[in-house]
């Protein structure tokens, strides 16, 4: 099996890494030529190979996925995952409660943020259309939703292997990356079905959802994450995240279709 980031990423989780190569046989590639030029080239790396693709770059997926090469999370996920007007528009389909979402301002304050940004970054509070500090032509609008903390559930297959409940003290973001605290937490029943819903539709392999407790009790939900990020997970879980996903890609392996035959 491959796993495949580019060498920024490759860098930054470099722990994870070594957490999947001690359960599993992973080559790392790391790419940085997205050009169809380097895509050709990168195809051709990975043809036969089962891959973890840890990029946040849809157009590089669909590329790979249309030349025969067997992606991890496949592309249709990265692609939803990675643009936040496609995400709302999914989680209205299926009926799970979401954060409103437009393509234009609709009150001030709000909340704006980049289609594709992640982890935190390219998102802030407004007072009006001037203080937006992105140069994107892609944004979208949210209210700002008065919530105690946020949760991103961890999904690997079709099973919740695990919660975080984050809180910030200095800010409303509350991104373990950026500083906020973590803590382990137990979906409620009815969060647990609403994320597997999320999961399902979009027939993911690994991903984070992401979600905000509501004062009155109820959730609401905010994001998709794919590539998913597990430092926080690590900080409050026993279980190591890195073995389940290899076992469930070892079930992957042993069933895919259209497998080259081994010579």
């Amino acid at each position: 099996m491959i796993v495949l980031y580019d060498t920024a990423d490759a860098v930054r989780n470099a722990g994870f890494i070594q957490e999947l190569q001690k359960f599993g046989e992973f080559r790392l590639v790391q790419w940085n030529d997205w050009t169809e030029d380097g895509l050709l080239g990168l195809a051709d790396t990975l043809q036969g190979e089962l891959v973890l693709f840890r990029v946040r770059c849809p157009e590089a997926a669909r590329f790979l996925e249309d030349r025969g090469v067997f992606l991890v999370n496949r592309a249709e996920v990265n692609r939803v995952a990675n643009d936040k007007w496609q995400s709302f528009q999914l989680m209205q389909l299926l009926g799970v409660p979401v954060i409103p979402t437009y393509r234009e301002a609709q009150a001030f304050p709000c909340v704006v943020k980049t289609v594709d940004g992640h982890g935190g970054t390219e998102v802030a509070i407004v007072e009006s259309v001037d203080e937006i500090p992105f140069k994107s032509e892609s944004l979208v609008f949210q209210p700002v939703v008065d919530h105690t903390a946020d949760v991103r559930a961890y999904v690997i297959g079709n099973e919740v292997v695990g919660a975080v409940k984050r809180s910030s003290v200095d800010g409303f973001k509350a991104n373990y990356s950026l500083g906020g605290s973590a803590e382990k937490f137990t979906l409620s029943a009815a969060q647990e079905q609403d994320v597997l819903k999320i999961a399902r539709a979009l027939n993911s392999d690994y991903i984070g959802v992401d979600f905000l407790l509501l004062p009155d009790g109820l959730h609401v939900f905010n994001e998709i994450e794919d590539p998913v990020g597990a430092r926080a997970f690590y900080e409050t879980h026993d279980e190591n995240i890195a073995e389940l996903l290899v076992e469930h890609l070892r079930k992957i392996e042993k069933d895919r279709p259209f497998r080259p035959k081994e010579k």
